[in-house]
């Protein structure tokens, strides 16, 4: 049993974005959350919405993609911390991915946030995944 959303999560939204899927549906915890709303605020995906079944909570993650050819706006999803690897960064070291146009998620003690936000709070933490 795989008990890492992060990896989980990046998983399925990488995977429908090559597959060029409308949606996808994850497991709806508080790091997910916190992932997608990241996502949704920074213009990767389209929209959330959240629903139950079976006493269960889900995220119904709609993608974004443009022109007629259907081109994903993410066009990659990298997962980096993992269980048996913690990846950390203090704030003069965190990545900046492909110059600034991608983003990097980061689990700091302020919540998650971007890598930029994490800059301009002068804050570090663990790298949960890149986006570009």
């Amino acid at each position: 049993m795989n008990n890492d959303a992060i990896s989980n999560t990046v998983t399925s939204i990488r995977n429908a974005n090559t597959k060029r899927k409308s949606m996808t549906r994850i497991p709806a915890t508080k790091l997910t959350r916190g992932i997608v709303r990241i996502l949704l605020e920074e213009g990767f995906i389209q929209s959330v919405t959240e629903h139950g079944e079976k006493g269960k909570n889900f995220l119904d993650v709609r993608l974004k993609y443009f022109g007629r050819e259907k081109e994903p706006s993410i066009a990659a999803i990298k997962s980096i911390s993992k269980p048996g690897l913690r990846i950390y960064s203090d704030r003069r070291r965190i990545p900046k991915i492909f110059g600034g146009m991608g983003i990097a998620i980061l689990s700091t003690s302020r919540g998650l946030i971007t890598d930029r936000e994490a800059r301009q709070n002068k804050t570090g933490g663990e790298i949960l995944c890149h986006i570009w």
